[in-house]
């Protein structure tokens, strides 16, 4: 009778294993059927669109480090800055691999006037996830601050080729058509 315990245990261990090693497969067969529904989504359909693929890079696979994310953004909402900074900065020790981590507190650290520890961030973030296209857009802003608006005009169509219906890449390379930037013969 013990044998069969003994057994039992190897078993649900495997099948634990097996499920923890296929996650990441799925994970990222659904992310990328959910951009390209965006990709191909007609205008009223966009946003909830949108918000599907942000929600699910916005999982970590952490109940705790989801918490953090979800208490930096508040704080980040709320402007307070220093704090969101800390929150996130222990979500990426803790969760050096999700990317959305990075990603948000480049933003607390643009708003805070610190573009370089931002640039880092971005970067990071985009290594870990090249179709985060509000971290692409995230870079453009920064670059266009920075006075390079040609790398930002091509940010900007780098997250549009991602997600046609990001309003705010479009505005911003709107506004540097109207400069005479980012126009293509």
């Amino acid at each position: 009778m013990r044998m069969n315990i003994v057994n039992l245990k190897h078993t649900v261990a495997a099948i634990g294993a097996v499920v923890l090693l296929c996650n990441p497969v799925f994970a990222q067969d659904r992310i990328d059927t959910l951009l390209e529904t965006l990709r191909t989504a007609p205008a009223e359909q966009a946003q909830a669109a949108q918000r599907d693929v942000e929600r699910e890079w916005a999982r970590s696979g952490s109940a705790s480090m989801d918490l953090l994310l979800k208490r930096g953004r508040e704080a980040l909402a709320v402007g307070e800055l220093a704090v969101a900074i800390d929150h996130l900065t222990a979500l990426t020790d803790h969760a050096p691999d999700f990317a959305e981590g990075y990603h948000a507190r480049a933003t607390a650290y643009y708003r805070a006037d610190l573009y370089g520890p931002a640039l880092d961030d971005l970067e990071t973030a985009l290594a870990l996830n090249p179709d985060s296209y509000n971290a692409i857009f995230g870079l453009g802003v920064l670059f266009e601050e920075l006075g390079d608006s040609r790398h930002a005009a091509q940010l900007y169509r780098r997250a549009l080729a991602i997600n046609p219906h990001h309003e705010n890449a479009e505005k911003a390379l709107e506004q540097l058509k109207t400069e005479g930037i980012g126009r293509t013969l």
